[in-house]
C-alpha cells in the first residue's frame, strides 16, 4: 500500500555549510514527487535522509506516519535506484534482482516468483539469465528498478537514475519509470537536475536552492506561475522585463519584474478580440531547430535586453536577416515577480 512521507523542519550541516535549511515537505501516498535544482542545492542530501544514509541535525522524517528519523536504512522498507545501476557483474539478472530477497531470508520458490514478476514489470523477463555486461544502459537501469521493486518497498527513491543514458534512452525511460511506479502503486521520490524530466513525468515537484524549497507544486503550476526569479529562470527559459515594460497597456502594482516565457511571445498581430499586450521591434539572430525557431527581438526599449522568442513550426526562415515585426503577449502569460 502506498505511504505518505512527511519531512518536518529538517536541518543538516556539514561543518560551516548548511545543506538543508529547515525543510518542510509533505508527499502524498502514491505520488511521483521530484526534487529538482542545480548541483549543490541539497536535493540528493534530502533524498539520502529519507533513505536513512544521513541523520539530520534537527527535524523528523515520517514514512507512513512512522517516525524513521533514527531508523537504519535496511529497516525503512525503501527501495533505492542509483545513477550508477550498481549491478553485480558476476551475477545473472535474476540473481541480481533476487539478492535483496536472499538477504531477507525469503524462500526459494517465493523468491523465484517475485523475481519473475519484477523482471516482467520492467519488460526484462526474457533476459533473466544474462549478465549486466550483455545489456545496454537502458536495460541495466530497468534491472536496477526491478531489484528495487522486488522487495516490495513502501516507497521508491531514485537518485538521478537516467543521467548516464543517451538522449533517446532517457526519453524512453521517462515514461517507463512513471508506468512502473503507477502500476506498482508506489510513492516515489526522484532527484534530478533535468527540468524536462521533471516536467514530463512528475505529479508534483519541489525546486530547491541553497538547502531550501523555493516552490512546490504541479509541473504546470510551477512552470506557468513561478514564485520568484530563481524558479522562473531555472525551470525553462524566460525573459525578465521591467514592471512598466507594457506602459499604459497594463500595470503590475508591487511587481519588481515581469517574467514572460519565449513561447508566450507570438509574432504578428493578435486575433480580433483577443486580449493582448502589443510590442514591436526588430527580429534577428534566428536559430533553426526543426520544430521551433529561436529568435532575438530588439524591442527598442532603453535598458531592456533583447527578448528571446520561440516560434513553433516556422514556415519562413531568415537566419541572417533583420526585419521589423509586430508581436503580442496574452496578459495571462505575464507573471509578476516579487523583489
Amino acid at each position: 500500500m502506498a505511504v505518505s512521507i512527511q519531512i518536518q523542519g529538517l536541518v543538516k550541516r556539514f561543518g560551516a555549510t548548511t545543506a538543508l535549511d529547515h525543510v518542510d515537505l509533505d508527499i502524498e501516498p502514491g505520488e511521483l514527487f521530484f526534487l529538482l535544482g542545480p548541483s549543490g542545492c541539497g536535493k540528493t542530501t534530502l533524498l539520502r535522509h529519507v533513505a536513512g544514509f544521513y541523520e539530520p541535525d534537527e527535524g523528523r522524517i515520517l514514512i507512513g506516519g512512522e517516525d524513521v528519523t533514527r531508523v537504519p536504512p535496511h529497516r525503512r522498507d525503501t527501495g533505492m535506484v542509483f545513477q550508477s545501476y550498481a549491478l553485480w557483474p558476476h551475477m545473472t539478472l535474476a540473481e541480481n534482482v533476487a539478492f535483496g530477497l536472499r538477504m531477507r531470508g525469503v524462500g526459494r520458490a517465493e523468491t523465484a516468483e517475485r523475481v519473475r514478476k519484477a523482471l516482467a514489470a520492467v519488460k526484462m523477463e526474457d533476459k533473466a539469465s544474462r549478465r549486466p555486461n550483455q545489456l545496454s544502459g537502458g536495460q541495466q537501469q530497468r534491472v536496477a528498478l526491478a531489484r528495487a521493486l522486488v522487495v516490495q518497498p513502501r516507497c521508491l527513491l531514485l537518485d538521478e537514475p537516467l543521467s548516464n543514458l543517451d538522449a533517446k534512452l532517457r526519453l524512453e525511460m521517462r515514461g517507463e519509470i512513471r508506468r512502473i511506479c503507477k502500476e506498482a502503486g508506489l510513492t516515489a521520490v526522484y532527484v534530478t537536475h533535468d527540468q524536462k524530466e521533471a516536467l514530463s513525468i512528475a505529479d508534483r515537484l519541489a525546486v530547491m536552492q541553497a538547502g531550501r524549497l523555493e516552490q512546490v507544486g504541479a509541473p504546470l503550476e510551477v512552470y506557468r506561475r513561478p514564485r520568484n526569479r530563481f524558479v522562473a529562470s531555472f525551470i525553462g527559459e524566460t525573459n525578465f522585463l521591467p514592471p512598466d515594460f507594457f506602459g499604459a497597456q497594463a500595470s503590475f502594482p508591487g511587481a519588481a519584474a515581469l517574467s514572460v516565457r519565449p513561447e508566450a511571445i507570438r509574432l504578428g498581430a493578435p486575433p480580433a478580440g483577443a486580449p493582448a499586450l502589443r510590442l514591436a521591434g526588430t527580429l534577428h539572430g534566428t536559430v533553426y531547430l526543426g520544430e521551433t525557431a529561436e529568435h532575438r527581438l530588439d524591442a527598442g526599449v532603453a535598458g531592456v535586453p533583447e527578448l528571446k522568442v520561440f516560434e513553433l513550426n516556422p514556415e519562413v526562415l531568415s537566419r541572417d536577416e533583420s526585419r521589423p515585426v509586430e508581436a503580442w503577449v496574452a496578459p495571462s502569460d505575464v507573471v509578476p515577480l516579487p523583489a
